[in-house]
């Protein structure tokens, strides 16, 4: 049988298990003992009939690869993949068994997953998935881009200095005096945030849809959406502290009831000079609009529209992100590099049993611990519009 025929077979015994069930099951959800061993078979029919797909998936993988001109010698064992060494999560087969574990909703679980349980529930992601999830944080969350992250196992506590030491002119031959700095500390916690998605039972067992990429890709984008608007406004209570956080976020440089052009200038230079050389702007997109009609005293417009693809918008010769999670009434400038995300520990996946079982759906759903503060309050000015 080909792999299209063996999908075939196995949807319609799945389907036959269900309805088996269904109509079997008595008022508490039970079935008797024979009905139990008829369930049992069929369930092992279709765990038989997925062994059969990945074997001829492999072998038809194995064939493509050997059927290919060969211009060197083969030193390598047919069918082992450059990274047949690596073990745990990072291995070929604890993804493959991710997979397996998906397409059939966590009714089939391998051993070798066992190795990356989650002790709040569900399976660790593979090596593999957590990097591509990282990547696809990193390229949808603006302050993954511009703020630190850090990798934790625990709690993180991180030194501030207090004071800065001062410098001081002595005699030729004079004692050295030294001033002594002063150190406060700040704690990376680890807040659980989790996403759900749903995937249709049809997409779920069709072999020929890219699951994989799906279930990463929408993953990724809710989480950093969910991230993106907490690491701007969250207020820290079970969840990280934003930017824009009345206490613990930058410092409002003024307050202002409509934009002006010397209100921008002005939050440029109230800002640090240290933090200037990496500083930009973060603000709403719906913000966007009143500035770019400003203009400066000579009667040139503020605004420098970008004309590189991918290089972002300027003000005066700085760099403007936008959020539609920013604020309308808020304008952030400064260098972000000061706002430290703290990953803690590595994701996890997980099933959602009969959440969504009645309307032919299945629900995962992604979890991460993380935290985000800014470290430096001065590090960040903001200009607060009122009406």
């Amino acid at each position: 049988m080909t792999v299209i025929e063996l999908m075939e077979k196995r949807k319609k015994t799945w389907e036959a298990a269900k309805a088996f069930v269904d109509s079997h099951e008595d008022a508490n959800g039970r079935l008797s003992a024979e009905d139990t061993e008829t369930y049992n078979r069929m369930e092992s029919e279709i765990q038989d009939l997925t062994d059969a797909i990945n074997r001829q998936t492999h072998m038809e993988q194995l064939d493509k690869q050997l059927s290919k001109p060969v211009t060197e010698p083969i030193t390598e064992k047919p069918g082992k993949a450059a990274d047949e060494n690596k073990t745990g999560r990072a291995s070929s087969a604890y993804k493959d068994a991710m997979l397996t574990a998906f397409r059939t909703n966590f009714r089939t679980v391998s051993n070798i997953l066992q190795e990356g349980i989650d002790a709040n529930g569900g399976y660790l992601v593979p090596e593999e998935y957590d990097n591509r999830l990282i990547d696809t944080l990193n390229e949808e969350n603006i302050m993954r881009k511009l703020g630190t992250v850090i990798r934790t196992s625990g709690e993180h506590k991180i030194n501030i200095a207090g004071t800065k030491p001062a410098a001081a002119w002595i005699d030729e031959g004079g004692a050295l005096q030294f001033s002594d700095a002063t150190f406060g500390q700040t704690s990376m916690d680890a807040h659980k945030l989790h996403v759900a998605i749903k995937v249709t039972e049809e997409l779920l067992y069709d072999s020929a849809f890219n699951l994989e990429n799906y279930i990463i890709t929408q993953f990724g984008k809710a989480l950093a959406n969910a991230e993106e608007d907490t690491f701007l406004n969250g207020d820290g209570k079970n969840k990280p502290l934003g930017l824009f956080a009345e206490t613990g976020g930058g410092t409002v440089a003024d307050t202002v009831t409509a934009i002006s052009s010397d209100d921008v200038i002005k939050l440029i230079y109230d800002l640090g000079r240290p933090y200037r050389k990496s500083a930009s702007f973060i603000m709403n997109d719906k913000t966007i609009a009143g500035l770019r009609l400003l203009k400066d005293n000579n009667g040139q417009y503020l605004w420098q529209p970008s004309y590189q693809a991918g290089e972002p918008d300027k003000i005066l010769g700085y760099n403007i992100h936008t959020s539609s999670y920013a604020t309308v009434d808020k304008i952030a400038f400064g260098d972000y590099s000061y706002y430290n995300i703290g990953d803690r520990g590595t994701r996890s996946f997980a099933e959602l049993r009969e959440l969504f079982a009645g309307n032919g759906m299945i629900g995962f759903v992604a979890k991460e611990r993380v935290d985000g503060k800014l470290l430096l309050p001065e590090a960040v000015q903001i200009l607060k519009v009122t009406e």
